[in-house]
């Protein structure tokens, strides 16, 4: 069942099983009120498991452009367009956070960024990444990089 992200009342629904939850819980209440600021959407996510095709493509993406295979279990996926970019997101039970943002237009950009949870390890995956810093109210400390999509998905 489709969970809207209150970023208001910061709620672990759907990721109770992270053992860093509550900052989980605020990163994704973060992205949810970025979109609602920036574009007006809503953001909305779902169980993993109804959500398998937007985790295969970010997956796909992660295999074929760096050979990323994440080892965290994926709790909840959510994909969406706003204006011409095809956006997906996926969180991970470890406290990872990966969204793919897509321009639809050839021309665009397309990038996959990471974002860790406070209290949570550099995955063993993303290890070769330089993590910049973010202070957030709702997130704590939020560590994130990118690399820029090279191929078509």
């Amino acid at each position: 069942m489709p969970y809207t992200v209150d970023f208001d009342t910061v709620s672990t629904v759907g990721l109770e099983s992270s053992p860093v939850a509550a900052a989980l819980a605020g990163l994704r209440a973060n992205e949810a009120r970025y979109f609602k600021n920036k574009y007006d959407h809503v953001f909305t996510v779902e169980p993993a498991s109804n959500a398998t095709s937007t985790i295969d493509w970010v997956h796909r993406i992660l295999e074929e452009e760096r050979g990323i295979v994440v080892a965290s279990r994926p709790l909840e996926a959510t994909a969406f367009q706003v204006e011409n970019i095809r956006i997906a997101y996926v969180f991970y039970e470890s406290g990872l956070s990966i969204n793919v943002m897509y321009t639809v237009d050839d021309s665009g950009k397309r990038a996959v960024g990471f974002k860790l949870s406070d209290g949570m390890e550099i995955p063993e995956e993303l290890a070769s990444f330089k993590f910049a810093r973010q202070k957030s109210k709702l997130a704590g400390t939020i560590r994130g990089s990118y690399f820029v999509i090279k191929n078509e998905y």
